[in-house]
């Protein structure tokens, strides 16, 4: 009888850890946003967004899975491309939060640059997120980190002024407790400006935390704040950055 207890629970046992989700195969995410501003303040130009959204923020770019050693699993699943159909709920926000400045293509269109991030990096993060939970994650960080205001209050301004690179990652270490990654380019005159910021969460996309390794070589020790594009001040249709 004891026998057979014991063999029961050693059944019961492994059928729990088979049944247990593995956890994700990458290390940690960046979850980017940009500044439309560096994009139509640069040489290639932008193009302004089709649904008329201007206002003046930081827009979602991606989740992305990284790994440690400074690379990334990418284009991980063609059996399950983006379906905009399973994200129908969140596409008027998506419109006003993710919107397409010509990161993806011109004219702009925001369905081909989620159709990107998808394809590209949410394919790969399936042990975490489904594709409702994957846009609605990006969404609710968005809405937990209002970046412009976090620099809005340490002085740092879209004014087309100068700042220090330590003075804007401070600003934002301050708000979440770690410094993130700045990613620059350049404006028509060559000058460094702030172009993307990546925070870093761990691997369930939960929490923010030390970024492992962050992009800021692009970037000189005080880079340009540019001002945000006025719609009415672009061409329909300009040249476009490459995407990422």
């Amino acid at each position: 009888m004891r026998g057979i207890i014991i063999a029961s629970f050693f059944i019961l046992q492994s059928l729990l850890v088979s049944s247990s989700p593995s956890p994700p195969d990458f290390n940690f995410f960046y979850w980017v946003t940009y500044w439309p501003g560096a994009i139509c303040d640069s040489q290639k130009g932008c193009c302004p967004p089709p649904k008329g959204n201007t206002a003046s923020d930081f827009m979602i770019h991606g989740l992305w899975p990284q790994f440690n050693n400074g690379t990334w699993p990418a284009f991980c699943d063609q059996t399950n491309l983006f379906d905009i159909s399973k994200v129908s709920d969140l596409v008027n926000k998506m419109e006003k939060k993710w919107t397409e400045w010509g990161v993806w293509a011109c004219p702009s269109n925001e369905t081909k640059l989620w159709e990107h991030e998808w394809n590209k990096h949410g394919t790969c993060v399936q042990s975490v997120f489904d594709q409702h939970s994957y846009f609605l994650t990006n969404l609710r960080f968005r809405q937990k980190l209002n970046l412009l205001n976090i620099l809005k209050q340490k002085g740092i301004k879209p004014d087309g002024g100068l700042y220090g690179l330590d003075e804007i990652k401070n600003a934002i270490k301050c708000a979440i407790g770690y410094a993130p990654g700045i990613e620059c380019n350049e404006d028509v005159k060559g000058t460094k400006q702030l172009f993307q910021i990546y925070i870093c969460l761990d691997n369930y996309a939960k929490e923010f935390v030390e970024c492992p390794y962050v992009p800021d070589k692009s970037c000189a020790s005080k880079i340009k704040f540019p001002k945000f594009p006025k719609k009415d001040s672009l061409g329909e249709t300009l040249s476009v950055i490459s995407s990422v």
